[in-house]
């Protein structure tokens, strides 16, 4: 992979990882197209550009998450900063344990790119639909509770196996419980930080013990720049795209592409 290479990846990690088309789909199917290896190097790189979207992300987010940070060490639920904390922290436990429990299988499955790719896009072209279609729309955060919380952190189970948009699944998840887009969006934003932190961190375990990781350094250094620029962009405009228009172009897009590479897989 060379320093182009490196920058495309980046520029698609952060377009694609909180838009809910799948940003893992889009990676794979480029490194297809690209023609780079599926080996540990590739699978470090992409962790670490996924760490450049986490930044982003942090970045956008950083007062909401110093106020619940601050508020996290109140007496749980005794106000609403406190509340989301804990909701926070209740959606997150399903990903994680998954995420243990998954591991071997989801490294497994990175080994059939096309295959995965097509389960993420038909899976998130799926939830979004439904979404659309049987959400109602009608609360906001302020009405959460723990169950509703669980029930979305279940969700974002499906980002890890067996495949899907991270952003789409808990957005949709969201959404199913009768929450507005917007509202719906940034839980999952928020949600997900906790997730991708403790991924992000297990893996770097792995990149650090690279043996040609000074050579790699480069490549790592433009995609993680470019996946974080490029990711608070994409933050900006989701948020005010959700405001006023549905996901099923999202959807469309999902289905379609996953059509795509499913007869590519199979020829």
């Amino acid at each position: 992979m060379n320093l182009f290479h490196a920058f495309l990846l980046g520029i698609l990690q952060g377009l694609t990882e909180f838009i809910p088309v799948s940003s893992t789909a889009h990676l794979l199917i480029s490194q297809r197209l690209l023609g780079l290896p599926m080996d540990e190097a590739m699978f470090s790189f992409l962790v670490i550009v996924q760490l450049g979207t986490l930044v982003s992300l942090i970045a956008y987010f950083w007062k909401d998450l110093l106020e619940l940070v601050k508020a996290f060490f109140a007496k749980p639920f005794s106000s609403p900063k406190n509340r989301l904390a804990w909701l926070i922290l209740i959606a997150t436990v399903p990903a994680l344990l998954a995420g243990l429990v998954l591991k071997d299988a989801v490294e497994a499955l990175f080994r059939q790119p096309l295959l995965e790719a097509a389960i993420r896009l038909l899976t998130a072209a799926l939830l979004l639909t439904l979404a659309e279609w049987l959400g109602k729309r009608t609360r906001d955060l302020e009405s959460m509770t723990w169950l509703d919380a669980l029930i979305v952190g279940l969700f974002q189970v499906l980002a890890v196996f067996p495949g899907a948009s991270r952003s789409g699944t808990t957005l949709s998840g969201g959404m199913l419980r009768g929450f507005d887009r917007p509202a719906a969006a940034r839980f999952a934003f928020l949600m997900s930080i906790p997730v991708m932190l403790a991924a992000g961190g297990y893996e770097m375990l792995d990149v650090l013990r690279m043996p040609d990781l000074g050579a790699f350094l480069p490549a790592l250094a433009i995609g993680f720049a470019a996946a974080a620029a490029v990711g608070w962009l994409a933050i900006r405009w989701l948020l005010n795209y959700l405001n006023k228009r549905s996901l099923y172009s999202f959807a469309g897009y999902c289905a379609l592409l996953s059509a795509i590479v499913l007869v590519f897989a199979f020829v």
